[in-house]
Order: C-alpha cells, then sequence, then structure tokens
C-alpha cells in the first residue's frame, strides 16, 4: 500500500478513543485557527513513527482552501517532504498569499514543528468554466461492490502486514488485482495496481473536504506498482520506502464518498527513486484527478 516520508516500518499506537476512523479523519481536518493565514493540525491516535504523508497534503489543502474560501477550488499541488514529523507534537501550517487574480489563486503551505519545516505545497485555484475535453477512458475492471475491503485481504498475513492491519481504516479500499502481499505468494509481478477507494461513511457537503480526503488517500498504494513490477511485497521483503515529492491535478468537482478508481503504474525507478503516477476515476467513467508521486525505494534483498 506505499510508504511516504510520514509513515514508518513499525506499530502504531492505538489509544483506543472509540471515534471511527472516518470520524478521526474529519477531526484532522478540522484545523485551529492561530490567526490570520496561520493553522494548527494535529494527530490522530493511531500513529506511525512520523507523520503520514497523506495527513500533511489533506491538511494543507484544507489550510490553503481557507484562505481562498468558497466557489473557487483547488484545481493543482505540488508537495515536497521535507523531513518527518513527531507524532508527539502538533503541526503548524503557515499560508503565504501568492496571488488572487479574476479566476486565479495561488498560495503556499510551509508546515513547522518549531522551526522546523517539515513540508512544502503549492497550491493553485481556479474558477471552473467549460472548455475543450477529452480524457484517458477507465479501465476495464471489476465492480467494487463484489469485491472484498483490503482488510479481508490481510487474513492470516496479520504477523507480517502488523503496519498495514495496525493502521487507520477511514477509507474503503477494494483492490481489482491481488496486492502485493498476495501476488507474492503466487510469485507473479504486476505493472499496474487499481484500487477502488471512497471515504469508508458520508462526508460533510464541503467540496474543499472531498479534495482533502482524496489528496489523503493519494498517498496510499500509489507506490505498489513499484514494488510489484519486481515482485516484491510490503512486510515480505526489505524494502525502505519514503515520499520525495507530489503532485495532484484535479479536472471536475467529485464527492469521494462515493466509488473512485485509483488506478497507478511506474514508468520508472532508477537511482534509487521511483516515480509513479494515478487516475482517479468516478465509477462513470469521469477522469476527476491525475496524481504524480516520486519516492526513495530501496531494496535490501535477503543474504542466502
Amino acid at each position: 500500500m506505499g510508504e511516504s516520508v510520514g509513515a514508518s516500518h513499525g506499530e502504531p499506537a492505538d489509544t483506543g478513543s472509540g471515534a471511527s476512523d472516518l470520524d478521526v479523519l474529519l477531526g484532522l481536518l478540522d484545523l485551529e485557527q492561530l490567526g490570520e493565514d496561520h493553522f494548527l493540525g494535529h494527530h490522530p491516535e493511531k500513529v506511525w513513527s512520523r507523520t503520514f504523508g497523506g495527513q500533511l497534503v489533506a491538511q494543507a489543502i484544507v489550510a490553503a482552501g481557507r484562505t481562498v474560501g468558497p466557489g473557487r477550488p483547488v484545481h493543482a499541488l505540488n508537495a515536497h517532504f521535507v523531513r518527518g514529523g513527531d507524532v508527539k507534537k502538533p503541526i503548524e501550517y503557515r499560508v503565504q498569499r501568492h496571488r488572487d487574480g479574476r479566476s486565479f489563486a495561488n498560495r503556499t503551505v510551509t508546515a513547522y514543528q518549531g522551526d522546523q519545516e517539515l513540508f512544502v505545497m503549492l497550491a493553485a485555484f481556479q474558477d471552473w468554466a467549460k472548455g475543450l475535453e477529452h480524457a484517458a477512458p477507465l479501465p476495464q475492471v471489476p465492480d467494487p461492490d463484489g469485491l472484498p475491503r483490503v482488510e479481508e485481504s490481510f487474513a492470516g498475513l496479520e504477523d507480517r502486514l502488523q503496519m498495514f492491519v495496525q493502521a487507520p481504516h477511514p477509507i474503503d479500499m477494494r483492490y481489482t488485482n491481488d496486492p502485493a502481499w498476495i501476488l507474492k505468494g503466487t510469485g507473479g509481478t504486476l505493472d499496474y495496481n487499481r484500487v477502488w477507494m471512497r471515504a469508508d461513511g458520508k462526508l460533510p457537503d464541503d467540496p474543499l473536504i472531498h479534495v482533502a480526503a482524496l489528496g489523503y488517500s493519494s498517498d496510499t498504494t500509489v507506490l505498489d506498482s513499484i514494488i510489484t513490477t519486481h515482485g516484491l511485497s510490503w512486510g515480505f521483503d526489505r524494502i525502505v520506502a519514503a515520499t520525495v515529492n507530489h503532485s495532484i491535478w484535479f479536472h471536475r468537482p467529485f464527492r469521494f464518498d462515493e466509488w473512485a478508481l485509483y488506478a497507478t503504474r511506474s514508468p520508472v525507478a532508477a537511482g534509487s527513486r521511483g516515480l509513479a503516477t494515478g487516475h482517479f476515476y468516478s465509477r462513470a467513467g469521469e477522469l476527476l484527478a491525475t496524481v504524480v508521486q516520486e519516492g526513495v525505494i530501496r531494496h535490501f534483498p535477503s543474504r542466502g
């Protein structure tokens, strides 16, 4: 399912609040305002040793969006991960306004803990307007209603996949192909991965929350195709993965409590880095968003 600069292979802590994982995610997106263009975000109770990259992306989207206001949606973001965050401390998000034009707005969001920068994101907003349209088609995949939740694929492998079993699951994810850990048992390889996703419950009507939830989800499964191309799997092979940069382009409005197919593949891996691309499609076949992520990927084969 992948890693980011904010995730680790350790077992997450869980203090057991009783709230659903989706409620926890919505709480994370409800940033505290410290001042004009200055926000505070918190961590969930289930955490890795470092901040999950999707959390940084999602909270930064909310921070930037709050300075733009409704009616002008985000259409692109480009993020760079600088260092791993301390999960015991909150995160400050400071927004810099670059432009508020007639139809465009531009923001930079920098995440801090103390005087250390964790993450920097440039976000662009644009009014919706009609124009030329075309898009790559939705891949032919099974319908999500007939597929098992990803949690069901962990059965019998819990000791190997503790990092996923113990993680929060605010998103209902359903692979249309064998995930890496199942593929590992067959000795197969796969140069793509396709996963249906939606929030595990109803989201508020605020479009910014739906964009942030997709941003959170976009940092999961995207690196899978790098390792499945080589027949490797999280939990079975010694792999160190960390996100370097992450970009998303949003093509049209959507609700992320409705099914979206995340179709990913990796065009290249070289120099200890891997590049992965992804497309989010609606169930009706509309291309909703495009993702490009680069990560450090290091594999340490077993000796003997």
